[in-house]
């Protein structure tokens, strides 16, 4: 497979990438950017994996040789990343992470110009990587480094400052990642008393993986909740844009209750704004956002495709049931660290319990993705067969069928030969027919997956 992907660049470092390919990759964004600018201003940070200093080393000279101005911020999580490129008001921004992936993974997140880079924009580096194009520009760039870890922790403290969180104690899991040292800092300097888990950054992620999205991720946190009687547990990924929760009671928080959580907080005095979600959360967030007077807007998954649907719509607010949470104040960008405290904000206004505030969101029966290998070169066959199946579909991002009291979706992957399948009901009895209808058009299909649903289903 690629490493270039629909959102970003993304590989297992010393076999499908290294600093030579990061050489190239580098003369190919200086390629891309120089259509825009005349002498573009980029700012470069990383996520603290072990191959990070090296690649993030190599493609800033890459960048250097190529005639673009280079502001190295150090080893920063990606909020920060995106915070700097809007302070410094730099023209683009490379972060060198691989997010959540095992640390055997490195990459890139890019954003060139304003908006979150395109599928296409993508394409034409990797058409340029792959060609061995190079800037022509005959001057060398310079090199900038600066710290800009104090004005993020201030910008976050802003958005709280008439704030009074009340005495909450928080346990914060940072996977070994970038939020290792500022979370705690800021939750301490907010008036929260912390307990940490793994806040020492390393990048061999000793722990646990970094992604806060599996649930054995967050056991850990869950039983240090409970046997320290904290308000809440927050887990980060590695680099700090995604983020996972558990309540008082130690219970691992679904993303799609955070999210209905969150746009109820943000309706009540936003009426009429629109809120954007991708199109694995549940059907939930959907008919909250309606019923507290939002616009619901379903997207892609994917972190670049929602931020981008934030900007282009002005939404307000955005989520992703992988963990990213969308702000229209971030520049439509995800910011762990805020959802972290606008979670114990909101706990603190309504002098209730987590659990108590999540307590009247309905419950649906949703599977985690199914994912199944597939070699075969018939996947947009089978999707194809499915779609013409039935009346309902969407095709916002593979296919998804809506059923009377539910749903099933199908989507191929962009980073390796599988085919992911979800599917929600309303109600437990219905989600075996739901699975059988969706799957009826595809026998060869179903054969593959029934052993893992039946795992599924017994364990709801």
């Amino acid at each position: 497979m690629s490493i270039f992907k629909s959102c970003d660049i993304r590989g297992v470092y010393s076999e499908e990438l290294d600093q030579n390919i990061f050489a190239k990759i580098g003369n190919a964004v200086a390629v891309q950017l120089y259509k825009n600018y005349s002498l573009p201003r980029i700012v470069v940070g990383g996520d603290v994996r072990i191959s990070t200093p090296i690649l993030k080393e190599r493609i800033i000279n890459s960048l250097i040789e190529s005639g673009c101005d280079v502001i190295d911020i150090g080893i920063v999580p990606t909020p920060l990343f995106y915070f700097a490129k809007e302070f410094l008001k730099a023209d683009a921004g490379l972060q060198v992470t691989a997010s959540h992936n095992p640390k055997q993974y490195n990459g890139l997140k890019l954003i060139l110009g304003k908006l979150p880079i395109t599928e296409e924009e993508l394409e034409q580096i990797k058409d340029s990587f792959e060609h061995n194009r190079i800037n022509t520009e005959k001057n060398k760039g310079k090199l900038q480094k600066i710290d800009l870890t104090d004005e993020y922790i201030g910008f976050i403290k802003n958005k709280f400052k008439e704030t009074r969180f009340s005495n909450l104690l928080v346990v914060i899991d940072a996977s070994n990642g970038c939020y290792s040292e500022i979370a705690p800092k800021v939750f301490k300097d907010m008036g929260f008393k912390v307990k940490k888990l793994n806040c020492q950054m390393d990048g061999n992620f000793p722990s646990h993986q970094p992604n806060p999205a599996i649930k054995e991720n967050l056991i850990e946190l869950s039983n240090s909740v409970k046997s320290s009687n904290a308000d809440y547990g927050i887990c980060y990924d590695g680099d700090g844009d995604r983020v996972g929760f558990t309540d008082n009671r130690g219970n691992i928080i679904e993303t799609d209750k955070i999210i209905v959580l969150l746009l109820r907080y943000i309706l009540k005095t936003n009426p009429g704004r629109k809120i954007v979600y991708d199109i694995k959360c549940s059907s939930i967030v959907e008919e909250e956002t309606i019923k507290n007077k939002g616009i619901p807007i379903m997207e892609k998954s994917g972190h670049t495709f929602i931020k981008t649907r934030m900007i282009t719509e002005n939404c307000i607010f955005g989520g992703e049931i992988s963990g990213h949470l969308f702000y229209d104040h971030f520049w439509g960008g995800d910011d762990g660290l805020y959802s972290s405290l606008l979670i114990g904000k909101i706990i603190s206004e309504t002098n209730k319990s987590l659990d108590e505030l999540l307590s009247d969101i309905p419950r649906y029966y949703t599977t985690p993705d199914i994912r199944i290998p597939y070699e075969k070169n018939d996947n947009e066959q089978i999707l194809e067969k499915i779609k013409s199946s039935f009346d309902k579909v969407l095709t916002v991002d593979g296919v998804r069928v809506d059923f009377d009291d539910g749903w099933g979706l199908i989507r191929i992957s962009v980073t390796e030969p599988v085919l992911t399948l979800r599917f929600e009901s309303k109600s437990k009895e219905n989600l075996p027919r739901i699975i059988e209808s969706f799957l009826k058009p595809v026998p060869e299909l179903k054969s593959l997956c029934q052993y893992k649903i039946n795992q599924i289903l017994n364990q709801l």
